[in-house]
């Protein structure tokens, strides 16, 4: 059923939603709405390594604004992956009626 999401640790799989949920962030955007959401510091030793594997896994795409900043945004592939992903989540958490 889901080709890679079963793969992601669940910070990875969170990253892949803020992705999808911001207008093709920098690296600086999405560890801060992380940060809002977990409600703790997140470590540019933690962040970085894990957008590379979405990066490595097809799922997301890294651009270059400038020299030092990054931007990211989702593939085809893991936007397809998310509509998955939610449709096999909804057969066990639908919302009730």
């Amino acid at each position: 059923m889901c080709g890679t999401m079963h793969d992601l640790t669940g910070f990875q799989r969170d990253l892949l939603y803020v992705i999808a949920g911001l207008d093709d962030p920098k690296g600086l955007a999405v560890k801060d709405e992380l940060e809002d959401y977990y409600e703790t510091e997140i470590h540019h030793g933690r962040l970085y390594p894990n957008l590379d594997t979405l990066v490595d896994k097809g799922l997301v795409e890294k651009g270059e604004l400038d020299r030092r900043t990054n931007f990211y945004k989702l593939t085809r592939r893991g936007r397809r992956e998310i509509e998955d992903r939610t449709e096999w989540q909804e057969q066990y958490v639908a919302p009730s009626a």
